[in-house]
């Protein structure tokens, strides 16, 4: 009993077995894989067009596999349709912003916390007390320390505009740091670290090194959909295959 708890605890939360994405012939992913491990800060690097968002959109069912299949908890996921993937606990931010300007910051929050409710379809259009509850108390299990934080980074930075907030098991952030200043990059490096304190695991798809350097147990780097390195920050920074695809000499 012992060891298939332990087995259990250390199992991969996702895992992609040799997938392969094609647009028109050309392959943006190509028999790539990998498995990251609960409770995880991973990073996807690599130069423009090496393949990292359409990992993303991969993994949420936004763009089909080719081959390969893809995994969550042990269960495959390929197939499935966006909503459907995000309702069993993966989310992702876009690079472009998401906010509804003419709603408050809790409306934002609750908006991307539909999927977690189970008021309905039905409830929700007609308003009913018991779907108006059941939103506004999951909005406000969020701790008043990182609500208010989040909050102010939104206003400076649009951060929020970037992301979800409704405790997904993998949240997946893309490019969240572009356009931010040092002091606003350094806020949200803490913010992400504080996420993965809460038992969150975080895939990261990053240009900038001081950030992904700073916060990452794990890098996998990409070049033309191809994984070409895989392991620790230290590890990646000597990798002469990688230094010469991308971080340069």
């Amino acid at each position: 009993m012992i060891a298939q708890v332990f087995e259990k605890k250390d199992a991969s939360v996702l895992e992609a077995r040799k997938i392969t994405v094609r647009f028109e012939g050309l392959e943006a992913l190509s028999r790539l894989s990998f498995s990251i491990d609960p409770r995880r800060i991973v990073s996807i690097i690599g130069p423009n067009g090496a393949g990292k968002t359409t990992l993303l959109n991969a993994i949420t069912g936004i763009y089909p596999l080719h081959a390969g299949e893809i995994l969550f908890q042990g269960k495959p996921i390929a197939g499935l349709k966006p909503f459907q993937i995000a309702a069993m606990g993966i989310t992702r931010s876009f690079q472009q912003a998401q906010l509804f300007m003419n709603m408050t910051v809790l409306e934002n929050v609750m908006v991307g916390m539909h999927s977690r409710t189970r008021s309905g379809f039905i409830k929700g259009m007609l308003r009913l007390p018991s779907s108006k509850r059941t939103v506004i108390f999951r909005a406000s299990r969020t701790e008043a320390s990182f609500f208010s934080k989040t909050c102010a980074i939104m206003y400076f930075s649009g951060w929020l505009q970037r992301q979800k907030i409704f405790q997904p098991e993998i949240l997946l952030l893309d490019e969240p740091a572009a356009g931010l200043t040092i002091r606003e990059m350094e806020e949200m490096g803490n913010l992400i670290l504080g996420l993965k304190e809460k038992g969150q695991t975080i895939i990261l798809v990053e240009h900038n090194m001081r950030l992904v350097m700073a916060i990452s147990d794990s890098l996998i780097v990409l070049h033309h959909g191809i994984k070409i390195g895989e392991g620790r920050p230290d590890d990646i920074q000597k990798n002469q295959q990688v230094i010469e695809a991308y971080l340069g000499k």
